[in-house]
């Protein structure tokens, strides 16, 4: 009888743990989604790098600004990889503490609460830095109005 009693006990304990699991997955989404991002901005940096010498100087001066862009990009990303690490980190201690404390029977409410809270702050900050960066790239995306087509004009096709 008393085996039965741990063993819905820890079936409890799993139900509880499902929901904080279920967090983990799209933070770990998030993360992907934020080291592409970094990727793509760090390749395009090394290209204007690596191409720098041979633009001529209005070229020069825009890769230098958009240079100065990347780098505030890169600091952005990675602080926002830094908060939702650091958020599923805790969001895994939060489940830890919930098996542990409940094994042991040590009250850990309190504990476990703020951790909770702890890793959702970490959370918004992250989401909070994704957006800022986002918002930095779409600001500083530069088109060629020059090659779309004008309003009322077919574009042709060559034929």
């Amino acid at each position: 009888m008393d085996q039965n009693l741990h063993v819905s006990t820890i079936a409890h304990l799993i139900q509880l743990a499902i929901a904080p699991v279920f967090l983990l997955a799209g933070i770990a989404g998030l993360l992907n989604v934020l080291t592409s991002r970094l990727a793509r901005v760090v390749d395009r940096g090394r290209s204007l790098e690596r191409d720098f010498v041979s633009f001529d100087e209005d070229t020069r001066e825009r890769a230098s600004e958009e240079l100065l862009i990347i780098i505030r990009r890169m600091k952005i990303v990675n602080l926002a990889i830094t908060a939702c690490t650091a958020s599923a980190l805790f969001v895994c201690l939060v489940v830890a503490i919930l098996f542990v404390a409940d094994l042991a029977q040590i009250a850990f409410a309190r504990p476990t609460a703020v951790l909770f809270i702890v890793a959702m702050s970490l959370l918004i900050v992250g989401l909070t830095l994704f957006l800022a960066e986002i918002r930095l790239a779409a600001r500083f995306v530069s088109i060629r109005h020059d090659l779309l087509p004008r309003p009322g004009r077919e574009r042709s096709t060559g034929e």
